[in-house]
Formats: structure tokens, sequence, C-alpha cells
């Protein structure tokens, strides 16, 4: 399948991002930049991490008007994959593909830490690979990672199944000693309604090597490539 990785000025993951699919998982990839507009071609869209447009405004408010985000929305109405990672996630909530947002981490400091994600949902296109409950090993690295939203919309991704991933213990036990960022209901990741619409705050592309101290993000991207 054919990987398409969006770079915004700013961004820095997107090599990590290529590396990962291409070199990892033996996958073809390419990179949009984002006054682009032709997603031709490709099976799945990557929003990488990094700092879009220096993070000024907000968090990906300024790159969600880039050109290419509009053909990332006519990509995921027609039920394609897209995933978000960090900053991509913030993109993603700024242009309304996802809702919420992502706000300063709650101890106002920055975060580069391996954490563990529990499972919640591994009947979507980017967990199917998952087992229910299963515990994967991915770093954050990030301090506007908090994720928060109000009442409703936190109630409609519980009672949805939307919530993908969620910061817990190495055993999987969700506490708030396990949450990095003071994220609400430990949030670590969630899909849209349609469910082909991923974002999360830790760095799968991260975790691809057992030098770097894991391959547990690898199986995100066999997920998609096995869904697809």
């Amino acid at each position: 399948m054919k990987f398409g990785i969006v770079v915004f000025p700013g961004t820095w993951s997107d090599r990590d991002c290529y590396y990962s699919v291409h070199n990892i998982c033996g996958q073809d990839a390419v990179f949009i930049w984002h006054k682009e507009t032709d997603l031709a071609g490709c099976d799945c869209i990557i929003l990488p991490g990094g700092f879009s447009y220096g993070d000024y405004l907000r968090t990906g408010a300024i790159a969600r008007f880039s050109p290419v985000m509009e053909s990332v929305a006519d990509f995921s109405k027609k039920g394609r994959p897209v995933i978000g990672i960090c900053n991509g996630f913030q993109v993603l909530c700024e242009a309304n593909l996802l809702p919420g947002v992502l706000r300063q981490n709650e101890h106002l400091q920055y975060r580069c830490q391996w954490t563990y994600l529990r499972t919640e949902n591994n009947a979507t296109p980017f967990t199917n690979k998952c087992k229910k409950g299963q515990v994967l090993k991915i770093p954050i690295s990030h301090y506007e990672g908090r994720y928060y939203a109000g009442d409703d919309v936190i109630k409609g991704l519980e009672d949805d199944g939307r919530i993908a991933f969620r910061y817990g213990t190495p055993g999987g036990e969700i506490t708030a000693a396990a949450n990095p960022n003071g994220a609400l209901n430990n949030i670590a990741g969630i899909i849209n309604k349609q469910g082909n619409v991923l974002g999360m705050m830790p760095h799968p592309e991260r975790s691809c090597e057992d030098i770097l101290g894991s391959t547990d993000g690898n199986i995100i991207w066999e997920s998609i490539i096995a869904g697809v």
C-alpha cells in the first residue's frame, strides 16, 4: 500500500514516519508538501508530529488552513484511513475532523517519556491487529497533549467506543499516576464517528525497532495495512 505523509513548515517526524512504514513495514511512502492537493494513489494519509507553523496561535490552528487539508478532509469522507500523530492529532481537531482540543499538559511541563497504552477498541482500521485490552509501549513527546472536550463529547466517545487508547500502567490499569499529561479519562487516542480517522498523542513511529526500546508501534501500521 501507499502512505502519504503530509509535511507542514515545522513538521519534523515526517522522516521517522517514512522510515517506520517504508523501511520497517516495507510499504510505499511519499512526502506531500502542505501546498499540494493531489492525494491520488495514496491509501492512507499520515499527519506527523512536530511544530507546524511554529505552533503560533494554537497548535495546529494555522496548519488546518493549508491547501492539503481540504484534500485530507475529502479523503476521509470517502472512508479512507487518516492518522494524526501528536501535532497531527492537534491539526485534526482544529480542522474539525476529530472533536475536542489538546491543551497544555496539566503539570505545565514538556514530557518526552515512555507511556503504556491500553487498547480500548480493537475493531478499528488502526487496532485490528491488537487484542482488546492489549498494552502497547509507545513514547510521547509533547507540551500540549492533554485531551479535553465537553462532557457531552466525552460521553459520546465513551458510549460509541471511539476511545482507541488510554494511558495506563504496564499491567493495563487506568490510574491517575499513569496519566502523563492530565488528559480527561486518560484519553491517548480517539477515532471519528466513521471510524477511519485516528488521532493519538503518542508516537508509534518511535517504537518500530528493538534498539529504540519497543516495536509496539508497528502493530498500528500493520493494522492499517491489513485493513486496506
